[in-house]
């Protein structure tokens, strides 16, 4: 594939190249308006929209009179990240607005009320210019869609975003917003912020509210959080969300500000589910943050485990159950009308019919889920981290993941590329993608994962801090 280059909308504006905490911080000194930051991330969606097909719905409006300051001259604008611009990823409700979950099969109503978790999240002062895309119900590792549209990566629009939080990752790595809300059922969160060169720190289970489809999971698998180019940014979310709730089963995150001091040790798994292999720009990139982290002091060692294939039919059954509940029970779970389930996407229909297929195991597939947790007492739990990849392979071409290509060949492809992220979320235990690395010819990123037990974000925000002092994560630069 010939060279593209990178899509961005970095410039001297309002914005600048500052991170979210860069970026309140100006706005609290008066050095910029909300009213400047909001015109300038407008500006900046509509310029590069065109390339990436990231944007679900545009809320200008709404913005726009929410930067404005009130008859006595107060500004609405109130939290950490006052004024800051932001999407939130078209799963979650925001009042007045259709939540339209990347699906053709329904049309959506406008929601009377915000999300939960949007509500904690707007709880911060951020100020939502839009809706972000998602491949539908947020199923596939790309965004892409039947019809053969796509969200495009902004580093090479011939290649995928990721997914399902696609259109979130591509929107602040191409400089629109400085961070955008994500969830994470599957990786979500952590494969399009590895695929376009971001942080993406997925929380333990019910770490932060959780978003409203998630009470009709018999498995929650499902966590929210967010999308950021640096890992400050992640740990100030983070810190001020527990203003606003805090889950006493974990202990508090509070505000981390840098590396700790203590050394740790460091389980490195180098293969993915069913001993996949890693490609060799990912394997290269996990070995050299291997390497930094002993050189930093701490202790990485080898865990010699597979995940048989038990495990990956377990969830791929579970997700079926998933898209047949969309299918069965949809008109209950998202309110909407002109339901039509032709227009249920390729993927989504293989994911119901494989379910259909195999329905009577299901209660042993939940049974295989819930052990896993055995697997995490053995390997995983005497360390106090994990390093491995995020996915099999660097950001795939786009076509290669999608909804039109024929079932036989898709699910393979899409449980080979997506084969570690799945654990944390069965295990409820937390995990961080990191930009580590870049592919060698045609400089796409790559990341690699941390990951912890349940209740430990503060220890992989701590080595997060220590590898981005060490390595400068890339960032899109005008060719």
């Amino acid at each position: 594939m010939s060279a593209v280059s990178p899509v961005h909308a970095f410039q001297p504006d309002a914005l600048g190249d500052l991170d979210a905490v860069g970026l309140a911080e100006q706005i609290r000194r008066g050095h910029v308006s909300v009213r400047e930051v909001t015109e300038a991330a407008i500006a900046r969606a509509e310029q590069v929209n065109p390339r990436l097909n990231a944007i679900a719905l545009r809320t200008y409006d709404q913005a726009r009179a929410w930067a404005e300051p009130s008859p006595g001259g107060a500004t609405h604008a109130q939290g950490a990240f006052a004024g800051v611009p932001t999407f939130i990823k078209d799963t979650a409700d925001l009042a007045g607005f259709p939540t339209q979950f990347g699906s053709r099969i329904f049309k959506s109503a406008k929601a009377r009320r915000h999300d939960p978790f949007a509500a904690q999240l707007l709880a911060q002062g951020f100020n939502v210019i839009g809706k972000s895309t998602l491949p539908e119900y947020a199923f596939n590792g790309t965004t892409e869609y039947q019809d053969g549209t796509a969200t495009a990566n902004p580093w090479h629009t011939g290649y995928s975003a990721g997914g399902s939080s696609g259109g979130a990752a591509a929107l602040v790595a191409a400089g629109v917003v400085p961070i955008a809300h994500g969830n994470d059922g599957g990786g979500s969160i952590r494969i399009p912020a590895a695929a376009c060169g971001l942080v993406g720190l997925k929380v333990s289970r019910d770490r932060f509210v959780n978003g409203a489809v998630s009470r009709y999971l018999p498995l929650n698998l499902v966590s929210e959080g967010v999308l950021t180019r640096s890992v400050r940014d992640t740990a100030m979310f983070f810190a001020e969300a527990e203003k606003t709730f805090y889950n006493r089963r974990h202990p508090r995150v509070g505000l981390v500000e840098g590396p700790s001091t203590r050394r740790l040790k460091v389980g490195l798994l180098l293969s993915a589910a069913g001993d996949v292999p890693v490609d060799a720009n990912t394997q290269a990139t996990l070995l050299r943050t291997a390497r930094l982290l002993e050189a930093a002091g701490h202790a990485v060692e080898p865990i010699q485990a597979g995940l048989n294939k038990r495990y990956v039919d377990a969830f791929v059954l579970y997700w079926g159950l998933m898209s047949f509940s969309v299918a069965r029970f949809g008109r209950l779970m998202f309110k909407g009308s002109d339901w039509d389930l032709s227009q249920y996407e390729g993927l989504s229909l293989e994911l119901m019919h494989f379910f259909q297929r195999n329905w009577f195991r299901m209660p042993s597939a939940l049974v295989a889920l819930h052990q896993f947790k055995r697997f995490n007492q053995v390997h995983f739990a005497p360390f106090d981290a994990v390093l491995s990849p995020v996915v099999a392979h660097a950001s795939p071409a786009l076509g290669y993941l999608s909804p039109q290509r024929a079932p036989e060949e898709l699910l393979p492809r899409l449980t080979g590329y997506v084969g570690i992220t799945p654990m944390q979320n069965v295990l409820g235990t937390p995990a961080i993608s990191l930009p580590m690395g870049m592919t060698s010819t045609d400089r796409r990123p790559i990341g690699i994962q941390l990951s912890a037990q349940a209740g430990d974000e503060s220890k992989l925000l701590s080595l997060a801090f220590e590898l981005e002092a060490q390595v400068k994560f890339p960032r899109i630069e005008a060719p």
